[in-house]
């Protein structure tokens, strides 16, 4: 009995209701293909164009923030039926896609926040330098649109052994609300270091194009390792290096300017005299090495340091050998 007095009810109100609209020749309600919403709740206004006064009535819930989901006309036309709102238009619609509107915080703003507080709290170096890995994959997460404020971390431990942290993250939210997440995994101070981006053999010059930079933990890099492009570029491999493998000082060497058996040019430095000659190196070595050359006018054999490519200056010893060496030389060039 009660069934069917609420039933007349509703097609009574309807009735009036379509009547009504015909006299005023109101929009006909129409169903909108595609809704963001606001809130946790859709009302029927969200859904269908002109409404009416039934327009603020909550008929589901909303997705989940930044969430989009559909919903069937039918369910819809069902959902609306018991506030007395009928004929409306579907437009040959089957499902309204519901999206609920939301402020997104990227997973890389929340990644720089741990590692500032690491930083400042635990004294874990610059937050560009500390490595971050979480536990479990972290996402973008949605707030509320009208929420306002950062993110901050209420809670952070870290365990400078092990590495393991563990916080708690508090998020923006919607006023008298508050949305709270832990987040854990584990962190280390890291430097950037050289690398070799190819293989070179023993005495091989170092070129720009050679050495990439890597960032590894700090407790894992040895104190020779080079940590600057620049200190490693120009110098030469020491012995056969391996792609791939850290650059450190011990590994390298100024590059050889003279080789073994290289024909060299001999320059005679002792006061008064300056006389520059051909020899023939006996020896290899870099700028500032001194090696063993034959002058190969006077048939001797000197001491002289490397200047340059090929340049080697006889300045050590005895003064007097080297004018000595140097007159034999001029001598043997009147001749």
């Amino acid at each position: 009995m009660m069934r069917s007095i609420r039933a007349a009810a509703i097609a009574l109100a309807a009735m009036s209701a379509t009547a009504h609209a015909e006299a005023t020749d109101s929009p006909r309600p129409t169903l909108k293909p595609e809704v963001v919403v606001n809130g946790d709740i859709v009302r029927i206004g969200d859904l269908i164009e002109n409404a009416g006064v039934v327009s603020s009535i909550p008929i589901f819930r909303s997705p989940d923030l930044g969430y989009t989901g559909t919903v069937s006309a039918d369910a819809v036309l069902n959902a609306v039926r018991d506030h007395a709102l009928i004929g409306v238009d579907t437009a040959g619609i089957h499902d309204v896609v519901v999206t609920r509107a939301s402020r997104t915080i990227p997973a890389k703003d929340i990644e720089d926040l741990i590692a500032r507080t690491l930083s400042t709290r635990f004294d874990l170096g610059p937050p560009k330098d500390i490595a971050v890995h979480f536990s479990r994959e972290l996402r973008s997460i949605h707030v509320d649109p009208a929420a306002s404020g950062d993110p901050h971390i209420t809670r952070m431990d870290f365990d400078a052994r092990t590495g393991r942290f563990d916080a708690t993250l508090e998020f923006p939210a919607a006023p008298g609300r508050r949305s709270a997440q832990r987040i854990s995994g584990r962190a280390s101070a890291t430097v950037e270091i050289a690398i070799l981006a190819r293989s070179l053999e023993r005495g091989a010059l170092i070129k720009d194009a050679d050495v990439m930079m890597e960032r590894r933990p700090r407790s894992t890099v040895a104190s020779d390792t080079i940590i600057r492009r620049e200190d490693a570029v120009g110098l030469a491999a020491r012995n056969n290096l391996q792609r791939g493998r850290p650059l450190h000082t011990s590994e390298l060497m100024k590059p050889d300017l003279v080789q073994r058996n290289e024909s060299v040019t001999l320059i005679y430095e002792v006061p008064g005299i300056t006389l520059t000659v051909r020899g023939k190196a006996t020896d290899g070595g870099s700028e500032g090495d001194l090696i063993s050359v034959l002058n190969e006018q006077s048939k001797r054999v000197v001491q002289g340091v490397i200047v340059g490519p090929g340049r080697v200056a006889v300045r050590s010893g005895s003064a007097r050998l080297a004018a000595n060496d140097a007159a034999s030389t001029a001598t043997a060039r009147g001749r």
